[in-house]
């Protein structure tokens, strides 16, 4: 189990009934947002907490997701900057509330920043790196803060944007590319380039910028294929993060170890966690499959 629990600026205050209740930020400039998860199947351990949410984020029967900021007085603004203090120093994130309930960063992912951050200082020299699916950057500026030269890819525009605008907070800088991933990595192979890390986070469902389909199921395993190809002779780790049922630790770990049974180092396959305020339990937070150079 892989705990993220090194956060100052974010918490889980409850868990239960179906939704999450998160505090992001701090002092006066944190707000309190409900948001639903539906694998928390245990009742709420502190009811009491839920009415001072800032903002509650709830779907119709059709499944449309609308967020409700009903108190005026602590409506939360366009976009606030959470903290996160990395082994390598301060990060920055700008965190929004979108339409489809998501804030811009993925709080539990801070537990594989520390990780990549320390490999990456540890092997004192210049690592490429490759973040497919990469969403506003979490990765991207913990390992570019830490020296590495980090290439950016995802198929969504507003979401590349808003990693660059968390890397210019940070005073970090990285290649920013918008694109398919299955063409982007077919494309660096075509033009020899290789990476000595590739981080991969991806949905179990989406549409590249053109309207290419990714169904994970069918997809995972050729895009891990194609990123062996580019892989460089040293490589430092490598990374897959899920968020699909059904794609299970042994799952991933069988993947990691097909893919890099050649290479030797260390691989391990873990669920993710965030942990409860006040609480035994923990919020599980998907599956992170990690191969490391020895």
């Amino acid at each position: 189990m892989l705990i993220a629990d090194k956060w100052e600026e974010y918490e889980v205050l409850d868990a239960g009934d179906g939704a999450k209740l998160e505090r992001w930020g701090h002092g006066a400039e944190s707000y309190i947002l409900s948001r639903p998860d539906p694998q928390i199947l245990w009742p709420k351990e502190k009811p009491e907490l839920w009415s001072k949410a800032d903002g509650v984020y709830t779907r119709d029967e059709a499944g449309k997701g609308t967020w409700n900021f009903s108190n005026p007085n602590r409506k939360p603004p366009e976009k606030w900057q959470i903290r996160y203090n990395s082994p390598t120093g301060e990060l920055k994130f700008w965190i929004k509330p979108t339409d489809f309930k998501h804030t811009g960063i993925f709080p539990e992912q801070a537990v594989n920043w520390d990780w990549m951050i320390d490999l990456i200082k540890n092997s004192r020299r210049e690592i490429n790196i490759l973040n497919l699916f990469a969403y506003t950057g979490g990765a991207t500026i913990a390992c570019a803060k830490s020296g590495a030269v980090v290439t950016h890819v995802d198929s969504a525009k507003g979401m590349v944007e808003w990693a660059s605008d968390n890397a210019k907070s940070n005073s970090a800088e990285a290649r920013w590319v918008v694109d398919d991933v299955m063409k982007f990595v077919t494309r660096e192979e075509k033009r020899g380039v290789k990476y000595d890390a590739i981080i991969m986070d991806p949905p179990s469902y989406g549409r590249g910028k053109t309207g290419e389909t990714w169904k994970i199921e069918k997809m995972l395993w050729p895009l891990i294929e194609s990123s062996m190809k580019i892989l460089s002779d040293k490589p430092l780790f490598f990374v897959i993060n899920s968020y699909t049922t059904g794609l299970g630790t042994t799952v991933i770990k069988n993947m990691l170890e097909s893919a890099l049974h050649d290479r030797g180092g260390k691989i391990t396959s873990d669920e993710i966690s965030l942990p409860i305020t006040g609480s035994d339990k923990l919020l599980p937070a998907g599956i992170s499959g990690r191969w490391e150079a020895k």
